[in-house]
């Protein structure tokens, strides 16, 4: 009998442990939650940056002889110092474009002044560029994420930059004597894209459609973006409302494929009318494989402050001939980034709560036909899944970003379901026993 009622005992001990840790597990995946809960509230510190979060921990090196090698596909974080450069090596064939991009992230609240910014290269053996983008602040002089890329092109007709083997990507961070001197993170990414089966037209046509399409049908819908890259909201076609505070920045991702042209603004609602904050709202574009592509500023006054992006050629393989960043980003097919950062002077003069702001996106034309890549264009494509995604709003990250309540329900049901499985259990057992 003893025995017997031992072993109940320990039935019972398991099965407590089991709803124990269950019930744990439900508390602590409701912390999110109520951390972004605490972010949204009045007065509340602005949302960080969402970096990746399979991203790894990495060091540049001072010298490119101590460069550690980056993997394709993979995302990595490391930290730059006030005037600092720091190298990674990537080995690479002559079979495929390659991309390195990074994203800067100065803390919030930070002082910058005009030209400060970051340049990426990627170099051969000998030190020569194989392709660099250099990306600053500009007229918008605050503290937000900023995204480039380096590019190594695979050209019969070039003489450098065409071998196998190892190169070295450099980035180089330069800041006024006067700006903040805090370090700022990095998250980097290497992708590379397929060659075309032959070759295709190079010359860009002299005339193409720059006229400004006539505001979205529709009315403006909610949605509201995300806080990094990894975590855009995808936006179709549409007028899109969203609330911003000052110093945030929101993150958007529109599909634009091959023939396709993106048109795309911004319009900060009208308040208690003040002294005027230059720059109030800054609106950058960039790629797929995260290069910059443009950008625009608006001063705000309390009344309706309206911005567009200037006129794009139409997404073509041909664009990449182009010296002008504006022409030369629009390369490839595949999800491109909006991103709306509001002044955090305008806290001084309107306060540190929501502005109503407004996104309208054009995405003009047919999708035509896909250059004839000798392989799968992977990111560099739009498929029917995307124009879903775009439709419903999905983040780029549902599982980890966006999807905070899907996660939280999901634990909720994982809950539920072990609590069923271990009462259901011990009841099993207990019978048996009896």
């Amino acid at each position: 009998m003893s025995t017997q009622a031992g072993r109940r005992t320990g039935i019972g001990r398991r099965a407590g442990a089991l709803i124990a840790a269950a019930a744990a597990v439900g508390a602590v995946t409701a912390l999110p939650v109520q951390a972004r809960a605490a972010e949204g509230a009045e007065g509340a510190a602005v949302p960080p940056y969402a970096f990746d979060g399979s991203a790894q921990r990495i060091q540049g090196a001072a010298s490119s002889l101590d460069a550690k090698a980056l993997k394709t596909g993979q995302t990595y974080r490391d930290t730059l110092k006030k005037d600092g450069k720091l190298h990674y090596r990537v080995d690479l064939d002559s079979k495929r474009n390659t991309y390195v991009s990074v994203v800067a992230v100065p803390k919030p609240g930070g002082k910058v002044e005009y030209g400060d910014g970051f340049k990426v290269s990627i170099q051969d053996n000998s030190g020569a560029d194989c392709g660099y983008q250099d990306v600053d602040f500009g007229s918008g002089q605050y503290a937000r994420p900023l995204a480039a890329y380096a590019r190594r092109i695979v050209d019969p007709d070039s003489s450098s930059c065409q071998k196998q083997g190892a190169y070295y990507v450099l980035v180089e961070r330069e800041s006024a004597a006067t700006s903040t001197p805090d370090d700022w993170e990095l998250e980097l990414r290497y992708v590379t894209e397929p060659l075309l089966k032959q070759a295709g037209p190079s010359a860009l046509p002299e005339a193409w459609p720059s006229a400004t399409p006539a505001p979205p049908a529709g009315g403006p819908q909610k949605r509201q973006g995300g806080a990094g890259f990894h975590e855009a909201v995808s936006l179709r076609e549409g007028e899109w409302r969203a609330d911003i505070r000052p110093g945030q920045t929101l993150f958007y991702r529109v599909p634009v494929d091959w023939g396709q042209q993106l048109f795309a603004g911004a319009e900060l609602g009208s308040g208690t009318e003040g002294d005027s904050v230059s720059n109030a709202l800054t609106l950058s574009l960039d790629n797929p494989a995260l290069g910059f592509v443009d950008m625009n500023t608006v001063r705000y006054d309390g009344k309706p402050a309206a911005l567009a992006l200037d006129p794009l050629r139409p997404v073509a393989h041909e664009n990449r001939t182009s010296y002008e960043e504006a022409t030369s980003g629009m390369r490839f097919a595949g999800w491109y980034y909006l991103s709306a950062t509001l002044s955090p002077d305008m806290a001084a003069e309107y306060g540190d709560g929501p502005v109503p702001l407004t996104l309208r996106v054009n995405v003009e034309g047919t999708p035509g036909q896909a250059p004839a890549y000798d392989g799968d264009p992977g990111m560099f494509s739009v498929t029917a899944d995307d124009r879903e995604a775009a439709a419903n709003g999905a983040s780029a990250a549902p599982a980890t970003a966006n999807g905070t309540m899907k996660v939280l329900a999901a634990a909720g049901i994982g809950t539920g379901t072990v609590l069923l499985l271990g009462l259901g259990a011990w009841t099993l057992l207990a019978r048996r026993r009896a």
